[in-house]
């Protein structure tokens, strides 16, 4: 469980004074993530995720949580913000920025077919659109400039081919001008363990808080590199046919997206290999973190990079 920042009842009581919420009867750490500190609180209202911000500020967490009220109160399934009795989103709890969101009903699936690859690729369309009227804006924190950044500081646990890997891809990529391309806010985490179910129902989308302005296609391919990934690391044929056509179903793509596919599959999992090798080697101090394994993204990097025919042809409709 990736708890940094521990809190007691005590604490949890006397915060939750300035929520008109009930009074708190249970709570406990969410065994998951490895960015913030989560847990689910049940009080005579109901139950909800309350996470302490570890590394974002309360300068930044604003866009995060009215990207989810703006989602919300458009029909999207995603947590909703709970304002305090100030009408703030955001708030402070033991000495780290704090906020409490509603709680989905569903669960996470680790198998998935082509019917859940097609629900979840009309409803990333959907939630594409929605967030074209969000005003607030987000650089993308782990692009190009994040990459210069980290790379340094993972290449020494990597072995001689896998540096010449991720070196090479990193050129690559800053060759390639995504700009062009359809933007909005984008999720830009949307792995499995973030969408939950009820039996083959959308239950909801969560955790925001890699959001932020890009490329819509960056998101569709990080997506459907884990959703639809086989296991061999490539595509699955079915799996990602089906995401795709729902997906343009709801907004087709662009002559420009279908050429600069393969580009952003690749940068997807670049960036996902990248972030992962830091989790691992460089973590933070918690009770227990939970890192992933970074070798994955190596061998969908590699795959994608030597099978970009097989990539082209997926998109076809």
């Amino acid at each position: 469980m990736s708890v940094f920042t521990t809190v007691t009842a005590q604490q949890l009581t006397s915060w939750l004074g300035e929520y008109a919420l009930g009074t708190l009867t249970a709570f406990e750490g969410i065994a998951a993530g490895i960015e913030n500190t989560n847990y689910f609180v049940t009080t005579g209202q109901g139950r909800y995720v309350l996470t302490l911000f570890e590394k974002l500020t309360p300068a930044e967490l604003p866009f995060y949580l009215g990207l989810m009220a703006h989602l919300a109160d458009r029909d999207i399934p995603c947590p909703r913000p709970v304002a305090n009795v100030s009408g703030n989103y955001l708030g402070s709890l033991n000495g780290k920025p704090a906020a409490i969101v509603s709680c989905l009903a569903g669960r996470d699936l680790a198998d998935v077919d082509e019917s859940h690859c097609a629900a979840l690729g009309a409803l990333l369309a959907r939630m594409h659109l929605a967030g074209q009227g969000y005003t607030a804006s987000m650089p993308n924190p782990r692009g190009n400039a994040w990459w210069t950044v980290a790379l340094p500081q993972v290449l020494p646990f990597l072995d001689p081919a896998a540096a010449a890997l991720i070196n090479a891809e990193v050129q690559y990529q800053a060759t390639q001008t995504f700009e062009r391309l359809p933007q909005g806010v984008i999720h830009a985490d949307l792995f499995r363990d973030n969408v939950l179910w009820n039996e083959t129902q959308v239950g909801g989308i969560i955790d925001f808080y890699f959001a932020c302005n890009g490329s819509l296609l960056y998101d569709v391919a990080i997506t459907v590199n884990d959703w639809c990934v086989a296991g061999d690391q490539s595509l699955h044929a079915g799996r990602t046919r089906a995401f795709l056509a729902a997906y343009q179903s709801v907004r087709p793509l662009t002559n420009d997206e279908r050429a600069a596919w393969p580009a952003l599959l690749r940068a997807g999992a670049l960036r996902f290999w990248v972030s992962r090798l830091y989790d691992k080697h460089l973590p933070r101090a918690g009770e227990l973190t939970h890192a992933k394994d970074p070798g994955h993204f190596q061998r969908v990097l590699e795959r994608r990079i030597a099978c970009r025919a097989e990539l082209v042809d997926l998109l076809a409709p």
